[in-house]
């Protein structure tokens, strides 16, 4: 198939319709709101729903209400909507229903700005709501991952009954690419009739099946957490994903960065490879379950004698790769935030201050 020049977030909705999600439930807030923009059109030509909640509150709760019923269905929003769809993503995760989430990060905290950033990092991998759950995260570094991550999302959300978030940032969201729709995927949710509310008539049985997450009964509860976290423990052996970059030389700094940020790091280590300096990248692509063991190798090398966390916020995800590499070499941490994204220059100055 031949590439198609598109917006960030536009593809971002034809990738979700190509993957056979016909129910669209948002509220605007910028910089993703021409996801929206493009569903309204696109949704009913597909005979798909678009709904504006009143709120992100509502909008959270229209997810959960269409998950539990086993259909296929998304939202998207920016930090702040995320923030109000929390208590309804716990609710989610608590009833084992599958929904795919997209955040388009933007500078924060509080209204922040529209500009780009990667301030959600704890929100997304650390639960953001209440209660012991995580969502599986994914990290696109640009609009054509951000596709094949989306559309990818619904597939993990149903093998493990849970939501799945895409996490992008403005500039993903804004910027225009080549793009290659992968293979639709449009089949039904499998497994849905075992325990959707869909309907004793439409799946022509006698058993009632009840979505919640209300459990009483103190034994029970406790066993619901002990299922989610076993699904969990199964995400991290089967699902990582990342990627090593310059990583077949004798590297002395190991830069960890993600998304777009990773792209600008991708641009320093070419530079400094044309200097003679060779550097590497550890990009995780799944940021819940990380790569625990991929960056502890990557650090560990003999060459290796320092990490760098480089990320557009004021250090998340550095608290991740401290605790993988465990000491065994100093890691360090640079960012930047409210929407000025670190230049290839300043990165060169940053690592050859390490060297």
């Amino acid at each position: 198939m031949a590439k198609v020049l598109m917006k960030g977030n536009e593809a971002i909705g034809e990738a979700a319709i190509r993957a056979g999600c016909l129910n669209y439930f948002a509220y605007p807030i910028t910089p993703q709101s021409e996801v929206a923009e493009y569903l309204v059109k696109r949704l009913p030509e597909e005979g798909g729903v678009f709904l504006q909640g009143e709120s992100e509150v509502a909008v959270g709760y229209m997810i959960f209400g269409a998950a539990g019923a086993g259909e296929r269905v998304m939202t998207t929003s920016s930090s702040p909507g995320v923030s109000l769809m929390s208590e309804a993503i716990s609710y989610i995760a608590a009833a084992q229903c599958p929904a795919v989430f997209v955040n388009i990060v933007r500078g924060g905290p509080g209204l922040g700005g529209i500009l780009p950033a990667q301030g959600d990092y704890f929100q997304a991998t650390k639960g953001g709501g209440h209660g012991d759950y995580h969502m599986l995260v994914l990290a696109p570094d640009g609009v054509q991952e951000a596709v094949e991550m989306t559309m990818q999302a619904f597939t993990l959300a149903e093998k493990y009954r849970g939501p799945v978030m895409v996490l992008g940032d403005g500039m993903i969201g804004q910027m225009m690419e080549p793009v290659e729709f992968p293979e639709d995927l449009k089949t039904e949710p499998t497994n849905k009739d075992e325990w959707a509310t869909n309907g004793m008539a439409t799946r022509n049985s006698k058993k009632r099946n009840l979505v919640k997450s209300l459990f009483l009964d103190p034994a029970a509860l406790n066993q619901n957490n002990l299922d989610l976290k076993a699904k969990y423990e199964q995400m991290k052996k089967e699902e990582v994903q990342f990627e090593l970059y310059n990583e077949d030389t004798d590297y002395q700094v190991l830069i960890a960065s993600y998304g777009t940020m990773s792209r600008v790091c991708r641009t320093a280590i070419d530079m400094l490879k044309e200097e003679g300096i060779e550097v590497a990248m550890f990009r995780p692509k799944t940021l819940f379950p990380f790569p625990e063991k991929a960056v502890y190798d990557a650090a560990i090398k003999e060459s290796c004698k320092s990490v760098i966390s480089i990320e557009m916020s004021m250090g998340q995800m550095v608290e991740d790769v401290e605790r993988c590499v465990k000491g065994r070499r100093p890691v360090e941490f640079y960012g930047e935030c409210g929407g000025e994204i670190p230049t290839p220059e300043k990165i060169i100055e940053i690592v050859k201050g390490l060297i």
